[in-house]
């Protein structure tokens, strides 16, 4: 998977996907999702660094059931935030 923090002035930001995804769009009809090499591809690391990486930022962007899993695993989001489009898991989180 990859992992990608972007910061600016107040927040870290973690983008993260399932390496396959990467340059992917999806859609639903409802929604889009836009899986891009610019904001996701970062990193490629296992899941307990994910899970580190979790832990240093403010705002989480999450996609593919793997790091969405990881992102459940450690008690950030349950299934009932997370949504599909075109089959794809993504959650978004926002810490306080």
């Amino acid at each position: 998977m990859y992992a990608r923090i972007h910061r600016n002035e107040r927040d870290a930001i973690l983008a993260a996907c399932d390496e396959e995804l990467i340059g992917r769009s999806f859609s639903d009809g409802r929604a889009k999702l836009d899986v891009s090499e610019l904001f996701y591809k970062g990193e490629s690391i296992d899941r307990p660094a994910l899970a580190e990486r979790m832990k240093s930022v403010s705002i989480m962007n999450l996609v593919s059931s793997e790091v969405v899993a990881v992102a459940i695993e450690e008690g950030y989001v349950s299934e009932e935030d997370v949504i599909e489009i075109d089959g794809i898991k993504h959650v978004q989180v926002v810490l306080m």
